[in-house]
């Protein structure tokens, strides 16, 4: 997976990094594993804004990816390396031998024709699923689960990976990418390789557009909104708000450091107990 660059003809186009999409090859997704994808703009069900900074955007379709591959013992062949617009990362669509197509995470270096297998004693290569257990020390994973048969949820974003470092008393020490050891059960399963779309990480969209098209609405400075809608909002010119100098807040009127935890709350006394416990 490669980045391209443009001729600055445009404001936009002089930083603007995108993807080369060479990976691709095809654009229209498996509609038996596509599913309508409704918009929240952010709002909960009484219809009030939860989470700011969200609205517009493309329409979508959710693509159902199998984060379990608990189809065991059944090799699969890649027919295609697909665009999600719900992930940073590629997906790949593959056919087991009964004929039944799913969505799969792509890793790096998977390609159209490869076979893909899960199961306990399938061989550790790119694509393939298998638990913990069985994993070579030092391989790089993704797709983990935190439980056993509870589906990956741990390193899925393009360009993730962890390593199987070591493992004792039925767990796996996993380095995550953050650098954090961490243990799971031994059961769990995971995906070789690493998640596909390397270069994420180094794209600029290069323009606002760009951005509203992903569904990302503007963040305004609260200093330059109005009394009524922000903490430091109002007074003429530069002012720390109200036309003296206050510290500055949340949108939701707490300052920096703050403590937001409510007094006396139940669960303080089982802190406390423990405390004295030990």
């Amino acid at each position: 997976m490669s980045l391209k660059s443009f001729k600055p003809v445009t404001p936009s186009n002089r930083y603007k990094v995108w993807p080369s999409f060479d990976e691709i090859t095809t654009s229209t997704p498996e509609k038996s594993l596509c599913r309508p994808l409704k918009k929240s703009g952010g709002r909960n069900n009484n219809g009030r804004i939860t989470t700011r900074h969200i609205g517009g955007g493309h329409k979508r379709k959710y693509r159902l990816v199998d984060f379990k591959r608990n189809k065991f013992d059944v090799p699969a062949t890649v027919l295609t390396i697909e665009y999600d617009p719900n992930r940073t990362c590629r997906i790949a669509l593959i056919e087991y031998k009964d004929g039944e197509k799913s969505y799969i995470l792509a890793p790096n270096g998977l390609q159209v024709g490869m076979k893909v297998e899960s199961g306990q004693k399938v061989a550790p290569k790119v694509g393939n699923a298998m638990p913990l257990k069985n994993v070579p020390l030092g391989t790089s994973v993704h797709n983990i689960e935190i439980r056993p048969g509870s589906g990956g949820k741990v390193a899925r974003a393009a360009g993730q990976q962890a390593i199987v470092s070591n493992r004792e008393a039925g767990y796996a020490l996993i380095k995550m990418p953050s650098g954090e050891i961490r243990r799971f059960n031994e059961d769990c399963y995971c995906t070789i390789g690493q998640v596909g779309n390397t270069q994420h990480m180094n794209e600029m969209s290069g323009k606002a557009g760009r951005t509203r098209w992903l569904g990302v609405r503007p963040t305004v400075r609260g200093m330059t909104m109005n009394p009524v809608d922000h903490p430091n909002g109002g007074g003429e010119g530069k002012s720390k708000s109200g036309g003296g100098r206050q510290h500055l807040k949340s949108p939701w009127g707490h300052v920096k450091g703050q403590k937001t935890r409510r007094l006396r709350k139940p669960s303080d006394s089982v802190i406390v107990q423990r405390r004295n416990s030990k």
